[in-house]
C-alpha cells in the first residue's frame, strides 16, 4: 500500500503491506534484507548501546581459540556438509509440502509487523534517521532506521483512513509531522506526540498532503477535487489586518457619531 525511497541511501527502498509489515529492500539483490518489529522497542532518538558487541566479542574469542581445529575440519571437506546445512536452511517442510522462506528472512522474522492492520504511510526524515509510519489501526509510528526498533512515541489519537494510503509529509528539523486524519490535518511533534495544530478545510477526506520547505508552505489534497494551501501567518499580514479591523472600527465609531 505505501513506498518510500531511503533519503541516506539510493539503492534502499522501503514498502508497507496488508499484512502490517514493513520490510526494507536492496534494489541491487534479491529478497528485503530488514522487517521492522513493533515489539523491538528503545527509548529515545538514537540507538542504546547493544550488548551484542560483547557477545560477538566472545565469540571471536573463541573462534580465535579454535582456529586450528577449524581449518584442519575444512581441509577433510567438512563445507560438503555445511552446504547442505544451508540449502535445508533455506527450506522448511511441512508434512509433505516444501515451501521456500523468503530470501535472506527466516520464518521467524517473516512473521513481524509494524501496524495491527494494513500499513498505509510511509515517510522518512530529511536526514535519513528516522522513519515515520502509519496504519489502518489508527496508529503513527517513529522507527530508529540504524536499529530498526520502535521508538515509542505516543502519538495522540487519531482517526485515519483504512481503504486508501496515505502521504504524510515531515518539516526538515524533523520537527512536525502532518498526517491527514479524515476530512482534517494534524501537525504532531514528531519527538513528543503532541499535536501541534489541526487544520480545517476539507468538506471530505484528505488523502495526501506536502510540505514545501523553501516557502514553508503545506498542499494538501482532498476527495472534494481542492487542493488547499496552508501558509503561516506573517507579520506583514497580520499588521494589515490589524490596520483593516482599525479603520473600520474608525469607520463604526464614524457611523454612531453621525447617528
Amino acid at each position: 500500500m505505501s513506498l518510500e525511497w531511503s533519503t541516506s541511501s539510493e539503492w534502499i527502498l522501503m514498502s508497507g503491506g496488508c499484512d502490517g509489515a514493513i520490510r526494507f529492500w536492496d534494489i541491487r539483490r534479491a529478497g528485503c534484507f530488514l522487517i521492522l518489529d513493533q515489539l523491538r522497542s528503545q527509548l529515545g532518538r538514537r540507538p542504546p548501546i547493544i550488548d551484542s558487541t560483547t557477545d560477538n566479542h566472545q565469540k571471536n574469542l573463541g573462534r580465535s581459540s579454535s582456529s586450528k581445529s577449524y581449518s584442519v575440519q575444512q581441509r577433510t571437506g567438512n563445507h560438503k556438509k555445511q552446504s547442505k546445512g544451508l540449502r535445508k536452511s533455506l527450506t522448511m517442510v511441512r508434512g509433505h509440502t516444501q515451501q521456500k522462506v523468503h530470501p535472506g528472512m527466516s520464518s521467524s522474522q517473516n512473521r513481524k509487523t509494524a501496524h495491527y492492520g494494513a500499513v498505509t504511510g510511509l515517510r522518512t526524515t530529511t536526514d535519513g534517521m528516522h522513519l515515520l509510519s502509519s496504519g489502518s489501526d489508527s496508529r503513527l509510528r517513529l522507527w530508529d532506521i540504524d536499529s530498526g526498533c520502535n521508538t515509542l512515541v505516543n502519538f495522540e489519537a487519531m482517526r485515519l483512513q483504512t481503504s486508501k494510503p496515505l502521504q504524510l509529509a515531515v518539516t526538515d528539523d524533523p520537527s512536525l509531522v502532518f498526517i491527514p486524519c479524515m476530512s482534517s490535518i494534524k501537525a504532531y511533534n514528531t519527538w513528543s506526540g503532541t499535536t501541534f495544530q489541526t487544520f480545517r478545510g476539507h468538506y471530505d477526506h484528505v488523502n495526501c498532503c506536502y510540505y514545501n520547505s523553501q516557502d514553508q508552505e503545506l498542499y494538501t489534497g482532498s476527495n472534494d477535487r481542492q487542493i488547499l494551501v496552508w501558509s503561516p501567518s506573517t507579520p506583514a499580514l497580520t499588521e494589515m489586518e490589524d490596520d483593516d479591523k482599525r479603520q473600520e472600527g474608525f469607520a463604526a465609531d464614524e457611523d454612531n457619531w453621525s447617528d
